[in-house]
């Protein structure tokens, strides 16, 4: 079990690094930065490489929501739930803290949004939170059926991570603009904490929304899986 926890650590510690450090750093230049599609592709490569790396070893869930969803659908133990959420919860503000370490190195530094999850005035594209509600919940449901669909027996063995990290792409593509993509409450909850004020205000859609999405995902999979 030791394993499993410090892999989804070291998995949620990648993601968030990787994704939210793309966010704060590469995309801070507006000639030479990558926008949107490549913090999207950034988030979409930590979850494809740690699948590989560690996902053998604990499943690669790096998300509660994830968790939540394999456990609705019957694919993961209930009582390794708990242990796994708090993993991937340390994993996600050990990033931040990391990330915020290196940022404010930088002359000039101001904390700025630090890829924290928000909605209304603090959504990119202004979405309410109505708006936030509703993709956060449906995205992370299709997130789950795709994770699910990958990693049963009646696709080719081996191919799931890529499918996951697209789609994981997939999902930032659609919601950097209404939420700044959460679908994973260990990442929003890192970077909330430095944040604090408002970010720290709104993180319950960011529990919610996904813990939700997330659960729903191993229901409808539960209803069109006929391998039982």
């Amino acid at each position: 079990m030791q394993k499993k926890l410090i892999a989804e650590f070291l998995g949620t510690f990648w993601l968030v690094f990787g994704g939210c450090g793309s966010a704060i750093f590469a995309a801070a230049f507006p000639s030479l930065g990558i926008g949107f599609l490549g913090v999207a592709f950034a988030f979409g490569l930590t979850v494809l490489t740690m699948a590989f790396a560690v996902g053998g070893i604990s499943g690669g869930h790096f998300n509660p929501a994830v968790s939540v969803g394999l456990t609705v659908a019957g694919r993961f133990p209930g009582r390794q739930l708990i242990p796994y959420i708090v993993a991937q919860v340390v994993g996600a503000i050990v990033a931040a803290a990391v990330l915020y370490l290196i940022a404010s190195g930088k002359a000039d530094f101001q904390l700025g949004g630090f890829a924290a999850n928000g909605y209304g005035e603090h959504s990119p594209g202004g979405y309410s939170m109505v708006s936030a509600l509703v993709a956060e919940i449906v995205l992370t449901l299709f997130f789950l059926v795709v994770i699910l669909g990958s990693t049963s027996g009646k696709v080719p063995a081996g191919f799931a991570p890529i499918a996951i990290g697209l789609a994981l792409t997939l999902i930032h593509l659609i919601s950097i603009p209404i939420t700044n993509t959460s679908v994973n409450p260990a990442r929003s909850t890192g970077q909330a904490l430095f944040v604090g004020g408002w970010a720290l205000q709104q993180l319950w859609l960011f529990w919610l929304a996904p813990i939700v999405g997330g659960a729903l995902g191993g229901l409808v999979w539960k209803l069109v899986d006929d391998s039982e």
